[in-house]
């Protein structure tokens, strides 16, 4: 009887050396799996870093447009202001041709 043992020993050893050659392979699949998740979070927070710089970088440049337009407005300003003044010192200090007398 000590044979008919065996055989079902035998596939239960076997069994039992896939089931741990399985084990073993889901094992290494995890760990890939967290190596491979680990660096993608790594990326995750470089690229938020990232963003975090751009939208900082776009603050600092959309102030900078705001004073700069500020500041071309203020001097279309002052030249249109300078303008209307030219202007009126030519129109007082010429006569109009309606005045000029002929001789």
């Amino acid at each position: 009887m000590a044979p008919t043992m065996a055989a079902p020993e035998e596939d239960l050893r076997k069994r039992n050396q896939e089931l741990e050659k399985e084990l073993k392979e889901s094992r290494e699949r995890e760990e890939q799996m967290r190596k491979e998740l680990r660096k993608m979070w790594e990326r995750l927070r470089v690229a938020e870093e990232a963003e975090e710089r751009l939208c900082s970088q776009l603050g600092e440049l959309e102030a900078e447009s705001v004073n700069q337009a500020r500041a071309y407005n203020a001097q279309i300003l002052s030249l249109m202001d300078q303008l209307s003044k030219g202007s009126n010192l030519l129109i007082n200090n010429h006569p109009s041709p309606a005045s000029i007398s002929i001789l």
